[in-house]
């Protein structure tokens, strides 16, 4: 008998919203869903520069948790909006302490996706002590490789129709480093090409996280507001190479030893190369490593919604 995959928990709205001053001039957006008091866990979004939305509230039972999602600098709710001051992962990682402090938490679980699951290394590793479970999703430890892989040479291959229009944007001879080439426009004090350039950059990664087209997540990603904070903090992270050594959170894996975890990463992520998460699952025995067969990376793939309700549900003792 074929197993009926688990789907989001019901739409909900937070109990508790606000800003919180991190200093340097931003100001973060917070919302916390749940029951006040139950298991408490933080959402990390990906991008970077993505932002929260709602349907990432429903993927934690409101009955057994006490959840913070919030809009990391620079995106969505937060302010000032597309800002490149003061913001690197550093700046990340003491913005989720912060936000514990605030709730009173000694420990919570720690979820990322994407870039999430970059930032939520970069914590756990820095604050092992904190995190009593890591749940991450679409495994990018942000090497070289996989930032060339994305940015220059590997899924163009797959997806050639999607990268004539991201290549387009930038003239033939700067195409050798097209990172750096989209950088030096969305730092631009042209603010036309910035925007061109930024659409052009988020419509990308739009087209190509999903196993089949999505179009309306492809609508979404070419949105102005949107995709001038996507491109410009995503672009200044990735150029700036996550201010990571290279390997640093594989290397560095040996300080989640006895933090329990859940590894989901789909067969056919393009954005995100199995290798990596599979590295990851050998450098950390203490994670459940879960490959999600006909998936590619967006948390909304059914299979990974599945896995990830069924993860959040035992770490909450649950079933």
């Amino acid at each position: 008998m074929t197993e009926v995959l688990r789907t989001l928990y019901p739409e909900i709205e937070p109990f508790e919203t606000g800003h919180l001053d991190v200093g340097d001039g931003h100001s973060i957006y917070w919302e916390r869903v749940g029951t006040r008091g139950a298991k408490p866990a933080v959402f990390l979004h990906g991008g970077p520069g993505g932002g929260i939305n709602p349907n990432q509230r429903r993927l934690f039972d409101p009955a057994l948790y006490d959840v913070i999602l919030f809009d990391q600098r620079g995106c969505g709710k937060s302010t000032p909006h597309a800002s490149l001051d003061a913001n690197t992962t550093w700046h990340l990682v003491a913005d989720i302490e912060r936000l514990r402090e605030m709730t009173g938490a000694e420990k919570w679980q720690v979820f990322g996706g994407s870039w999430g699951s970059t930032l939520a290394l970069a914590y756990a590793e820095t604050h092992a002590e904190r995190v009593s479970e890591l749940v991450l999703r679409g495994i990018y430890t942000l090497t070289k490789g996989e930032l060339d892989w994305y940015y220059q040479f590997g899924v163009s291959e797959m997806f050639p129709d999607k990268w004539e229009p991201f290549v387009a944007a930038i003239p033939e001879d700067e195409r050798h480093e097209l990172m750096h080439a989209y950088n030096r426009r969305l730092i631009g004090d042209d603010k036309a090409e910035q925007l061109r350039c930024a659409k052009a950059w988020s419509v990308w990664e739009g087209s190509t996280i999903t196993l089949l087209p999505d179009h309306k997540m492809q609508e979404d990603f070419a949105g102005d507001h949107f995709a001038i904070a996507f491109a410009r903090i995503e672009n200044h992270f990735f150029v700036n190479a996550g201010w990571l050594e290279e390997g640093q959170l594989l290397r560095d894996a040996y300080k989640l030893k006895g933090i329990p975890g859940t590894i989901v990463h789909g067969r056919y992520d393009m954005p995100c190369p199995l290798k990596y998460a599979w590295q990851l699952s050998k450098a950390w025995p203490d994670a459940d490593f879960h490959i999600i067969e006909g998936a590619g990376h967006a948390v909304s793939e059914p299979g990974i919604t599945d896995r990830l309700i069924r993860t959040t549900d035992r770490f909450a003792g649950k079933g």
